[in-house]
């Protein structure tokens, strides 16, 4: 079995070397404006490697679910081409939904006398997708971020085996594979995500963290995911309040204050929301299986973590403000 993992892990980095040389002739790049937090010409779309890992996935060790495979194709085709000529937001919601679509078909849970259900999960679902998407604004972060989740995942499907564990293997060998390249000093990646990246690093997250849930029936595994869920909720919020457009590139997030005004290494900040939520997944993981108690961690992680965003963003969000007149003069 180790040997088909190996071949797998050296076909990516082989696929990602391919994509490299593709994406290098046809000028598949991410050029920094005064919104980024990088300052060099760089490859986009190197997270190609996470749907490309499903597929050689399905090819090795076969896969049944081909919804799944169906949907994350749809999902990273439709970001792919939004990464080279941006598309509608509309159109790009449409392909997510129908993909959620097929991913709940994988589940099992799509009927009707739960359709409201089933529409508010696809909302949700959505979101999450989109959130994971606008995190995605430093080097190594969403690299970081995503084995933060699958490595917690992977350890309690050796338990509970609500997935296939080669499933989990080949989506965190193809996250490493990514993260050699793009978690890297401010100014080093070889390549970034893109949506293709994002997108797809979400799309299977969501797919097995759903499984997690479906099968112990507790939604508190959510917390699986809340380091980015405060973060992007809140500064939704913060966004609205200042009566800005959604569909805006900003630079509002915490790590991207910490990244670009604090001046911290990239590298730092991507390893600062990986450890913690790695915490916070260890910490779910090893208190009681019992709902009160996961329920009151959740409600408590949740808390805490707002609590010192509101506290960072009170000391240093003045910071940005300042940026942001400089760019007016």
């Amino acid at each position: 079995m180790w040997q088909k993992y190996v071949l797998v892990a050296l076909l990516l980095v082989l696929a990602e070397f391919i994509y490299f040389r593709i994406a290098d002739y046809f000028n598949i790049i991410d050029k920094p404006n005064e919104r980024s937090s990088h300052t060099k010409v760089v490859l986009r779309g190197g997270g190609v490697i996470y749907v490309l890992g499903m597929w050689l996935y399905s090819a090795f060790f076969g896969f049944e679910q081909w919804p799944f495979l169906v949907g994350v194709t749809f999902v990273a085709a439709i970001s792919f081409v939004d990464d080279i000529h941006s598309l509608p937001d509309s159109l790009r919601l449409v392909i997510q939904f129908v993909a959620m679509g097929l991913m709940f078909w994988c589940w099992g849970i799509l009927n009707w006398e739960s359709w409201w259900i089933i529409i508010l999960g696809l909302i949700l679902c959505v979101g999450i997708t989109n959130a994971y998407n606008f995190m995605d604004g430093i080097n190594g972060i969403n690299g970081g971020y995503t084995l933060a989740v699958l490595l917690p995942l992977a350890w309690l499907n050796a338990k509970w085996a609500f997935a296939p564990m080669s499933l989990i293997i080949v989506a965190i060998l193809a996250d490493l594979v990514f993260c050699f390249f793009n978690f890297r000093p401010k100014g080093k990646a070889k390549c970034f995500a893109g949506d293709v990246g994002s997108v797809g690093a979400a799309f299977i997250v969501i797919f097995l963290l759903g499984l997690l849930i479906l099968q112990t029936g507790d939604f508190t595994y959510i917390v699986f995911l809340v380091v980015y869920g405060v973060d992007s909720v809140l500064t939704i919020v913060h966004r609205i309040l200042l009566h800005e457009h959604l569909g805006e590139a900003h630079r509002k997030h915490a790590y991207q204050l910490m990244a670009n005004e604090l001046d911290m290494e990239h590298t730092v900040v991507s390893a600062v929301y990986t450890v913690l939520q790695l915490v916070i997944s260890a910490g779910m993981i090893l208190i009681p299986a019992h709902p009160a108690w996961h329920w009151g961690y959740l409600i408590v992680v949740c808390v805490v973590l707002a609590v010192a965003y509101l506290v960072f963003m009170k000391k240093y969000y003045h910071l940005h403000e300042e940026y942001l007149n400089s760019l007016k003069k």
